[in-house]
């Protein structure tokens, strides 16, 4: 250590602001993981330039490496969004890291304005009319209140207290965590928002990272809604394609998108739907928004997009239930909540001052996508400082693994081979095809992510065989029983 950094170190610990407020991590239990593990917290000044200011505490969990003689270098969960909590995605992701845990701790972050760690959650209702939660104007006044709610918060405290909720300074508290468990170097694993967080992070601290797996890439310049619009055409336009391409689907549905041009000519309508979460039936105007929004949901993943031609189909023909249960069953039920403020204060200070200069293209039935709706909502979220060095990806000294689900609606892999392009040499992009968004519990990718990371060798791992997960097949159209069409 130099003799500034003693100066430094010893100055944090007169004025309580550094490391020394970090207890180390408690034994503790999480439900959905049987044994015990350790949670901890750091206090980190809302604002770094005003560290005696507002101060949050920053929440981690560490699922500790079972072999007692583990490694030094443990791997760091980002979870996406942005909004997620990292720590809410243990239970669930846990298995994908049980070869690695076996000798290397598994770290979860709860990043600023997430789970435990000055939450910016706007409190909404677990279970929504349908109606209202497709209506813009709903949710613009939802989101208004929420900002409202917020800003009388103890770790926001002021409109512009919402503008410390970006990825340059929550990737600031994430190299706090790794100096408070006594890590020289990590390795980063990042999901969707989270390869963001994972490459701003590499872009501040690349002596502090040795592996990098970044799954369905966003990168920082690409303006998220800008995208999304012209992503979900194209993973749409790929499933009539495949419908076509498929026997059983040809046979049963030969007009498919002619039946999905029809519904789209037919709104709106009114429509009544049994909510397939509460079982009460709804009355409401069913507009071309709450239909696309239900067919790109159930997009992201090919499993549940199997069941899309049947709904289309029935919805064509006056039966939406299929395809409202479709198009809820991934916001309404098992995924762990998102943090609404969190959203939007990184979206709005990082991406829609981007919107402006770069055109969104029109696609042939998303439209502008979900552009409208962030630049109504961002016009009076309070926006975050973003240095223009966030924008930029540079060549990497370590080695990178990036994963892209060929029919991915929201980062499809031309996001990511852009990335790869600028990381340069010690880069590897993996395209599995016939996936979806998230790939990282996908058939033998669990076993590809502890091959590439426990590789010794950096030759090694970026030669990593990833036959496995590129033949992953897409699963065939569901046939409802019974209705089969004659041969």
């Amino acid at each position: 250590m130099t003799a500034r950094r003693r100066l430094v170190a010893a100055a944090a610990l007169l004025l309580g602001l550094g490391t020394a407020q970090a207890a180390p991590p408690a034994p503790c239990r999480i439900a959905g993981l049987p044994h015990e593990l350790l949670c901890g917290s750091l206090s980190r000044p809302l604002d770094p330039a005003r560290p005696e200011a507002t101060r949050f505490d920053l929440h981690y969990l560490v699922v500790p490496a079972l072999a007692r003689r583990k490694l030094p270098d443990p791997v760091f969960l980002l979870a996406g969004g942005p909004g997620q909590s990292a720590i809410a995605l243990a239970p669930s992701l846990m298995p994908v890291f049980a070869r690695l845990n076996n000798r290397r701790d598994i770290v979860f972050v709860d990043q600023r304005g997430t789970g435990r760690s000055a939450p910016l959650d706007c409190d909404e209702p677990a279970v929504q009319p349908l109606a209202e939660a497709a209506d813009t104007g709903k949710q613009l006044q939802r989101l208004a209140e929420c900002r409202e709610r917020l800003v009388r918060r103890p770790h926001v405290k002021e409109a512009a207290g919402l503008g410390f909720y970006t990825t340059t300074l929550a990737m600031q508290d994430l190299d706090a965590v790794r100096e408070a468990l006594g890590a020289e170097r990590i390795n980063l694993v990042g999901a969707s928002y989270g390869t963001r967080a994972a490459l701003e992070y590499q872009r501040q601290f690349p002596r502090a990272v040795r592996r990098s797996v970044l799954d369905g890439v966003a990168p920082p310049d690409m303006a998220l809604p800008a995208s999304a619009g012209v992503d979900a055409q194209a993973a749409l336009d790929a499933l009539f394609a495949a419908c076509a391409a498929e026997s059983a689907c040809a046979r049963q549905w030969p007009a498919l998108r002619q039946a999905w041009d029809g519904l789209l000519a037919s709104l709106p309508r009114s429509a009544t739907v049994a909510d397939s979460l509460t079982g009460r039936s709804e009355s409401f105007m069913l507009t071309r928004d709450i239909v696309l929004a239900a067919v790109r949901a159930p997009l992201y993943v090919p499993a549940l997009a199997s069941a899309l031609p049947a709904a289309i189909q029935a919805a064509a023909q006056g039966r939406v239930e299929a395809l409202v249960a479709l198009g809820t069953s991934l916001a309404r039920r098992g995924a762990p909540g998102l943090s609404t403020g969190m959203h939007f204060s990184v979206i709005c200070a990082e991406d829609m001052p981007r919107l402006g200069a770069a055109s969104v293209p029109q696609a042939r039935d998303f439209g502008r996508g979900l552009a409208p709706l962030y630049e109504q909502a961002c016009a009076a979220w309070p926006r975050g400082a973003v240095p223009e060095a966030f924008y930029t990806v540079g060549a990497s000294a370590t080695p990178v693994l990036l994963l892209s689900g060929g029919i991915d609606p929201a980062t499809p892999p031309r996001h990511a081979q852009r990335v790869a392009d600028a990381l340069g040499a010690k880069a590897r992009h993996v395209v599995i095809p016939n996936a979806g968004h998230g790939q990282l519990g996908s058939g033998c990718v669990p076993d590809l992510l502890f091959r590439f990371i426990a590789a010794d060798d950096e030759a090694q791992a970026l030669a990593l065989d990833a036959a496995c997960a590129t033949s992953i097949p897409r699963p065939p159209a569901f046939v409802p029983p019974g209705s089969e069409a004659p041969r």
